[in-house]
């Protein structure tokens, strides 16, 4: 196990390096950070421009990518406060990202931690007699609000809670104006954007689950574990669960994994400052030093979650080893 984990560490560093760069090339190709800094300064000189060039190391042509990408690297790795600063406003990217990602982990976490618990629980139960009447509430209710799109979902609960009866906010992480930490403001705000995650994931594990359980529930060791006369429930709980769980691990971290890059639409809908709102405000202003650090950050979360869903193999199924 520890051969294993040493060398997928070693694997990742040239992995990481390899895809930032082909991201870094699209940011530049996709973006042009000298045009969004034409657009952000009418007035600048041909001298401005160059000088701009120069310290955020915006070299043309293929070699000029590749020095002007690792030059970033290195100043990257030295730490926040060697980051380049944004094209507009010349602002630090640290704190602001460090914000982003704060408040999308706090929504994410929580909702990731609702939807695993309450659907994999759901999927289990309802795995325990395919087509009696719970298994066909849990499919029925799984189906209908997971092809409810969020942006639908996310306004409905908007409507009906903030608008109509006025109990929870609409959006934000706090109303406006407030100063300090206040948790239950917090959690009031936090209430409908979870929901809508929640909603999701609840009804994307419930199905997995109950899948997974079908898949394994007429296998060799399940009927032994029967005819040894061992409880439904017993069964159910040390042997298919177990097994069952293995596909869940490889869903559930690339799931969390790619939380890290926000949630898009949901934090747009309820104006929440997470990574997605921060990537839709720098992407659309081609904001080159603000896109790359968070941009690494993601890569490099959905790797490690990748490791650590090969590392729950083992944990899961002793006959998988991890040499």
């Amino acid at each position: 196990m520890l051969r294993f984990i040493v060398r997928r560490l070693l694997w990742l560093v040239p992995t990481v390096i390899f895809i930032t760069y082909l991201v870094y090339v699209l940011v530049r190709i996709g973006w042009d950070p000298v045009e969004t800094y034409k657009r952000a300064n009418n007035r600048v000189t041909a001298a401005k421009i160059a000088q701009y060039k120069e310290a955020n190391y915006l070299y043309d042509g293929f070699w000029g990518w590749t020095r002007g990408y690792f030059k970033w690297l290195w100043s990257f790795l030295q730490g926040p406060d060697h980051w380049l600063r944004t094209i507009k406003g010349r602002a630090l990217v640290y704190p602001e990202l460090r914000y982003s990602i704060f408040n999308t982990l706090r929504l994410a976490g929580i909702a990731s931690f609702l939807g695993i618990t309450i659907g994999i629980s759901l999927g289990t139960l309802a795995a325990r007699r395919p087509g009696g009447i719970f298994d066909t509430i849990v499919n029925f209710f799984a189906y209908f609000l997971g092809a409810i799109p969020p942006f639908v979902s996310g306004v409905v609960l908007q409507l009906v809670f903030a608008v109509e009866l006025g109990w929870l906010p609409a959006g934000g992480v706090y109303p406006p104006g407030q100063q300090g930490f206040d948790l239950g403001l917090m959690i009031k705000h936090l209430i409908l954007p979870v929901t809508v995650v929640a909603i999701q994931a609840i009804s994307g594990y419930a199905r997995f689950m109950r899948a997974s359980l079908l898949d394994v529930r007429s296998m060799d060791y399940v009927r032994t574990a029967r005819a040894k006369g061992l409880g439904e429930w017993t069964v159910l709980r040390r042997h298919m669960v177990r097994n069952a769980m293995i596909p869940m691990a490889t869903v559930i971290a690339l799931d969390i994994g790619q939380l890290v890059g926000g949630l898009i639409i949901t934090e747009n809908i309820f104006n929440y400052p997470g990574t997605g709102k921060y990537f839709i405000k720098h992407a659309f202003n081609g904001d080159l030093p603000a896109l790359m650090p968070f941009l690494v950050i993601l890569i490099i979360s959905v790797l490690v979650f990748n490791l650590l869903a090969d590392l729950s193999y083992a944990k899961l199924d002793p006959r998988i080893k991890l040499g």
